[in-house]
């Protein structure tokens, strides 16, 4: 893409444009940034973070609402939660694994290694301190959502940083200002949507 833009003639291209291109597709997105890492846009999906988001002490209580049925993996909980909440929450190991060593510091839960990995159980602590919390704490996590239109709203984002980003790579620095324009009134008028609501 470097050779590219020197050919026809859009300015130094080493690493500093590189950086400068950088900055300014990120001050085009504001608090944002490409590709619309906060928000709604946020998926997460590579950090394992999931959709929604929920309380630590969520993953906690699901930890013991999961291993009242049976005992379980960890990587396997994490599967089971996303499953059992539609989707809408998948914790990440980040989340999960602290809070099982947490719960077996506090006797609440004890850990067997079976083929390399570790079975996490409930004591009979564990088991009380299970049945006295909710059955399904996962469901918190998706309530109230519209995944339907949120995809929708994925979507559009994710079109509109695809276009951006061809004018950015091929286009002219006259047409790359236009573009940053184009975003910059976008976003502008999106927060108008908001201040005009009574």
């Amino acid at each position: 893409m470097r050779s590219h833009g020197h050919e026809h003639g859009h300015g130094p291209c080493g690493p500093g444009h590189e950086r400068g291109d950088f900055e300014g597709r990120r001050a085009a997105f504001g608090q944002f940034g490409p590709p619309f890492g906060g928000g709604p846009f946020g998926g997460g999906r590579g950090r394992g973070g999931g959709r929604g988001r929920a309380r630590r002490g969520d993953v906690r209580a699901s930890i013991l609402a999961l291993l009242k049925d049976r005992p379980m993996h960890g990587y396997e909980m994490i599967q089971e939660i996303g499953e059992r909440s539609g989707g809408a929450w998948r914790p990440s190991p980040g989340s999960v694994y602290p809070t099982l060593q947490l719960l077996e510091d506090e006797g609440l839960i004890v850990s067997a290694s079976e083929g390399g990995k570790k079975l996490f159980t409930l004591t009979d602590a564990g088991r009380t301190e299970a049945e006295s919390g909710a059955d399904a704490p996962w469901e918190e996590a998706g309530r109230g959502v519209d995944w339907e239109s949120l995809n929708e709203v994925r979507q559009a984002g994710f079109g509109m940083m695809e276009a951006f980003g061809q004018v950015w790579k091929t286009g002219s620095a006259e047409q790359r200002e236009k573009a940053l324009t184009v975003i910059n009134d976008a976003r502008k008028k999106l927060y108008l949507i908001l201040a005009d609501e009574h």
